[in-house]
């Protein structure tokens, strides 16, 4: 028999519990060393148990410094988003349509100073022209939708034209035969009399 699939609930029963995190503690961190010698990363892994125990994992043996770097790419990204934020009323922004934006960027990255652009020129370049893939792909599922929509219409009225031609065709068969049936001559029976002759002896 197969393993039975655990339900992913809290389990109720302390011993269980404790003898789950125990297992599963160990599993994940001799997971995340698995991890980081087969595709030579970096990897940290902090665990806190119920009890206020900690217990860590860190590929390069400095948890502190693994945290440190986390740190500092969290800021990075929140300093690149509020520069995005303030550069949604830049000059991307008053694109009314995605030709015009599309016109926009093969001009400045054709352009000899297309280097000289920030970051967060192309972060907000890459959004606008993701949203404008966006836009397209939903605007070609629609059209989609509603061709399909329309030959299914289509179809339909093709079956009742179909159905109703059908029933015309054999209508007129039917009448054509009883107007020929109509038209024959009546027919005549001729009763023959026969003459019976008794001989009496």
């Amino acid at each position: 028999m197969g393993r039975r699939k655990v339900e992913i609930k809290r389990i109720q029963d302390k011993n269980c519990r404790q003898v789950a995190f125990c297992k599963r503690r160990k599993g994940l961190l001799k997971k995340a060393k698995e991890i980081s010698i087969l595709c030579d990363v970096d990897v940290a892994v902090v665990i806190i148990s119920n009890r206020g125990r900690l217990h860590e994992f860190s590929s390069n043996n400095s948890l502190s410094g693994m945290l440190q770097r986390y740190e500092s790419h969290v800021e990075a990204e929140k300093e690149i988003n509020a520069e995005i934020q303030v550069a949604e009323h830049s000059k991307y922004s008053g694109f009314t349509t995605m030709g015009e934006l599309l016109q926009t960027t093969e001009r400045q990255l054709e352009e000899t100073n297309a280097d000289g652009l920030t970051v967060t020129d192309l972060i907000h370049l890459e959004n606008e022209l993701q949203t404008a893939l966006i836009q397209v792909r939903s605007r070609k599922t629609h059209l989609m939708l509603e061709c399909a929509k329309d030959l299914h219409e289509k179809e339909k009225l093709l079956q009742e034209e179909k159905k109703h031609l059908e029933d015309n065709i054999a209508s007129i068969k039917k009448n054509t035969k009883v107007n020929e049936m109509s038209d024959l001559p009546a027919p005549h029976i001729f009763c023959g009399q026969q003459r019976v002759t008794l001989n009496f002896l």
